[in-house]
Parts: C-alpha cells; structure tokens; sequence
C-alpha cells in the first residue's frame, strides 16, 4: 500500500474475541498502524 491508499475491508478479532470490521468504522476518523512481524529487521 502507497499514502493515502484506501485500505481494503476486512475483519479481524478484537481483544474481547468480538469480530470488528473496518466498515464498522465508516464515515468516521480511523488510524491504522502497521509494523513489521516481531524480532524481524525492519
């Protein structure tokens, strides 16, 4: 993904198990953070 690429939909599971989807969140501010897997250079 490039800046300002709009991310595809998805699900994933929350820390409570509950499913949380990004268009839960549509029409509403919304950061996502990305990081490399861990104990990777990166």
């Amino acid at each position: 993904m490039e800046i300002n690429d709009k991310a595809p939909d998805f699900a994933l599971s929350n820390e409570e198990g509950k499913t949380v989807s990004l268009k839960d969140y549509r029409g509403k501010p919304l950061v996502l953070f990305f990081y490399p897997k861990a104990n990777t250079s990166g």
